[in-house]
């Protein structure tokens, strides 16, 4: 078939809606019980935001999305095979991940099936970025979560003794003289690491810069995340120990968080800036 760029016939958006229908059809109860949990789960409440910010970045790419050929294959029809069996598979065995991640999979045949490869590879990036929307299964959390407040836990325990403040630290359970401090599973830091990889992913997409540095902008989340979280576990013992153990619960407490997810999008932007200032 002779490639042509995308300007969409009548035939072509007819089975484009109608593929669209029986993808809502579809998915309409697995998408229903993903935004349920999305508004339930805290941890995941950033997943409101990822369909909005995938789409961005599709609009961004919209005249390099319109010169591509479009040159329809039919491996679309076998990767959109593949979704629908992950779908279903993942519906018989009650696996919410499975049926959620079959989503990308048929997305991306039915972006191959109708508009080919060329456009398909330009729009791969968005669909992939819909990946930090779905929840990550509990099995997985709990093996990485558990490390991290371990590892928090130790290093915010040195900080502190570096401010000389007396604390007996006992796994993820900080013992200061007048409180203690447990560093639950929303203190590990893995709550703030997802939200904050979405956002240096989609703030590596829309900046100018080389691939290299782009994945690295992208992963620096990983450290940053990490750094603040060490730095929000010492400010709240410090403030427990000079001031008071209120300090380190209630609205205070939820405040500090907010406080320090602003700090790691700075050090996030500063990293951005670094990274320009190499290039140039």
């Amino acid at each position: 078939m002779i490639g042509r760029t995308l300007s969409l016939p009548t035939r072509t958006l007819c089975l484009a809606g109608l593929l669209a229908a029986c993808f809502v059809a579809a998915y309409g109860h697995t998408l229903a019980r993903l935004a349920a949990d999305w508004s339930t789960d805290p941890n995941f409440s950033h997943g409101f935001l990822i369909p909005p910010a995938a789409a961005y970045m599709l609009w961004l790419k919209r005249e390099d999305l319109f010169q591509a050929r479009v040159q329809p294959s039919l491996w679309g029809l076998a990767l959109l095979a593949a979704g629908l069996a992950l779908h279903i598979a993942g519906n018989i065995g009650a696996e919410l991940f499975t049926m959620r991640f079959s989503i990308l999979v048929t997305l991306l045949g039915l972006s191959l099936y109708l508009f080919g490869r060329e456009v398909a590879r330009r729009a791969l990036i968005p669909i992939l970025y819909l990946l930090f929307m779905i929840p990550i299964p509990a099995i997985l959390w709990n093996k990485i979560a558990f490390p991290l407040q371990l590892f928090a836990s130790s290093l915010a325990a040195e900080a502190i003794r570096i401010l000389s403040i007396p604390i007996l630290r006992e796994g993820n359970v900080l013992h200061l003289a007048n409180t203690t401090l447990e560093v639950v599973d929303a203190c590990s830091g893995l709550r703030s690491l997802t939200s904050l990889l979405a956002l240096s992913g989609i703030l590596a997409y829309i900046v100018p810069l080389p691939r290299v540095s782009k994945i690295i902008l992208f992963l620096s989340a990983v450290p940053i995340a990490i750094a603040v979280n060490i730095f929000r576990l010492t400010l709240t013992a410090a403030a427990a120990h000079w001031i008071g153990p209120h300090m380190a619960h209630g609205f205070l407490h939820e405040a500090s968080g907010l406080m320090v997810f602003a700090l790691a999008f700075i050090l996030l932007f500063l990293t951005y800036l670094g990274l320009a200032r190499i290039r140039r």
